[in-house]
């Protein structure tokens, strides 16, 4: 199984714990507003807002949940989020793309800025890392009923790279030019994803030791954990070894 379908299956089973269920709302909720009020509540003319709500659904929010967030950014007075990235090191040179959605700057550049101090890292300048990851499409879909050929074939045609099946679960990733079709195939077929975005695939992952590696881990969990974060997306190689311990 390839290094992002790994990380896939770590965040979906993270996923299933209460404790990480809520944070999984509150950006999707973020997803939600930010779509709204950058291109209306109209679902089928907004395709960000159609894909949040396919997010929101794949991840069983509430219909109500769901329409207080669209509520919220329909609301000309509710706070107007900002889509900010910063990058850096952490200790033995894993390269970190940390993802946030804010509405007070200024406290998020301190939280993520303390994070990476404390564990000895080193917060570069935006942009200094996009030449070691790469934009992908990342789709995880249950494998419920489908037949496994012909689905593998459609994505195929529709642009997947690869696919890989997992758990009674595909794992699709397509180039982030061929997002779009895979969205609209998926439509076409009446599947629904359990989740679907563009993430930042590393090119060349790095192999640390055990410890070395659960260490790293437990300060993406702190950037996680932060509010304002939606996605941190690093350089470090989940191994098996590594899988086992979560």
């Amino acid at each position: 199984m390839s290094g992002h379908s790994k990380w896939s299956t770590i965040k979906r089973k993270k996923g299933a714990a209460d404790s990480k269920r809520s944070k999984i709302f509150s950006k999707i909720i973020k997803d939600i507003t930010v779509a709204v009020k950058e291109g209306g509540d109209d679902i089928e003319g907004n395709p960000r807002l159609r894909l949040a709500i396919s997010n929101a659904k794949g991840a069983s929010m509430p219909k109500d949940t769901m329409q207080r967030a669209i509520n919220k950014g329909k609301d000309k007075d509710s706070a107007n989020f900002s889509e900010q990235t910063y990058e850096g090191y952490l200790a033995h040179g894993i390269a970190v793309i940390v993802e946030c959605t804010t509405d007070n700057l200024q406290r998020t550049v301190s939280n993520i800025r303390a994070i990476f101090n404390k564990f000895s890292g080193n917060l570069g300048t935006k942009g200094s890392l996009s030449f070691i990851f790469d934009r992908k499409g990342i789709f995880t879909i249950p494998k419920g009923e489908l037949g496994e050929e012909e689905f593998e074939l459609e994505m195929i045609d529709a642009g997947a790279e690869d696919i890989v099946l997992e758990e009674r679960f595909f794992t699709i990733t397509t180039s982030m030019e061929d997002f779009g079709s895979i969205m609209k195939k998926l439509e076409e077929l009446n599947i629904e994803p359990e989740n679907a975005e563009l993430q930042r695939v590393p090119k060349d992952t790095i192999i640390l030791d055990l410890e070395s590696a659960q260490k790293i881990m437990k300060v993406i969990d702190v950037f996680e954990e932060d509010d304002d974060v939606q996605n941190v997306f690093h350089t470090l190689e989940m191994t098996d070894e590594l899988i086992e311990q979560m």
